[in-house]
């Protein structure tokens, strides 16, 4: 069986032999400046900063947004062109990465998804404030953000030559809850975050949503507007209980703790090799289990060499046993 079998197994729900660690080959991008790598403007216009060393680099600049009033969106807001956009980068990409006859998986990779964009236009208290007080205003800025990226995916699948997992990213929760409250969520965020599943599925791809931070609370609702596979996983979300409940119909991918095991200061080879065994055994059963880190920083290269060979080894033998 190869990888991508294997991987796809995984997603299935379809015995597969291994728990898979990510998918293989490389993800590709739209030509489309989101979050710049140096300090300039974004394409919606937002300027950012650069911290020159730090992880990530760059981070939005306090006070470079562009909706000073959200009565006004309409005529402060600028929308990346798709036409303009150099599309012939994106079928470089795929030729490279996706030869005929490759095994490897055609995934791309989608920032900055509606509520993490409105906050970039507007400010973070802004935006928060907004989303309590101004629900009509906002729903109608959240529309036009997702028509924008439903025109974007749809043209990056066609330019790709078709795509096999599109991951799309919009962090909803912080460490013990959501940015806002759930029924703000279900009545802004979500039926837009539908229009973009259903895109990325008419287009033939599984939908990778990730979300940093606890975001269990509106995990039924993730499911039932059709999102196939979950990442990163954080341990502030109860997995167990969101495999038991909703294990047949997603697929999870990392969770692995990041912030208590993998970075935790003195932490030994054997805790990240307990911590891989317990993963596997919450979230792996039945399938639909990708393993990895619940958060993608730098780490010790023996604690993550010693977190592989567990899901490697471990995973193997988790699969063996329960397809006897």
């Amino acid at each position: 069986m190869t990888p991508k079998e294997n991987y796809l197994r995984a997603i299935q729900h379809n015995h597969p032999q291994w728990v898979p660690t990510e998918v293989p080959g490389v993800t590709i991008s739209a030509p489309v400046v989101e979050r710049p790598g140096e300090a300039v403007k974004d394409d919606f216009g937002v300027q950012w900063s650069l911290e020159e060393g730090a992880s990530g680099g760059t981070y939005p600049t306090l006070g470079g947004h562009t909706i000073t009033d959200l009565a006004k969106w309409r005529e402060q807001i600028t929308i990346p062109n798709v036409d303009a956009m150099d599309w012939q980068s994106v079928r470089d990409q795929a030729a490279e990465a996706f030869p005929p006859g490759s095994e490897n998986m055609k995934r791309a990779f989608v920032e900055f998804g509606l509520y993490e964009r409105s906050y970039l236009l507007l400010g973070m208290e802004e935006a928060l404030m907004a989303y309590i007080t101004d629900q009509d205003l906002m729903e109608e800025m959240i529309s036009a953000i997702a028509d924008y990226k439903i025109e974007l995916i749809t043209r990056l699948n066609a330019e790709a030559g078709g795509l096999d997992v599109i991951w799309y990213g919009d962090d909803w929760g912080n460490q013990s809850q959501l940015f806002m409250p759930p029924d703000v969520w279900r009545k802004i965020i979500k039926p837009h975050t539908k229009r973009i599943y259903d895109c990325i599925h008419e287009c033939g791809a599984i939908v990778d949503q990730h979300s940093c931070g606890r975001i269990d609370e509106i995990f039924a609702d993730m499911v039932e507007i059709g999102c196939d596979m979950f990442n990163p996983c954080q341990p502030c979300n109860d997995l167990a209980g969101m495999k038991k409940q909703f294990g047949g119909q997603i697929t999870f991918i990392g969770g692995i703790d990041s912030q208590f095991v993998l970075d935790r200061p003195g932490v030994t080879c054997q805790d990240v090799r307990a911590e891989v065994r317990k993963r596997i055994d919450e979230l792996a059963p039945g399938g639909g289990y990708i393993a990895g880190p619940s958060h993608g920083v730098p780490y010790e290269q023996e604690l993550i060499d010693a977190m592989y060979n567990e899901i490697e080894v471990y995973g193997r033998a988790f699969y063996a046993r329960e397809n006897a």
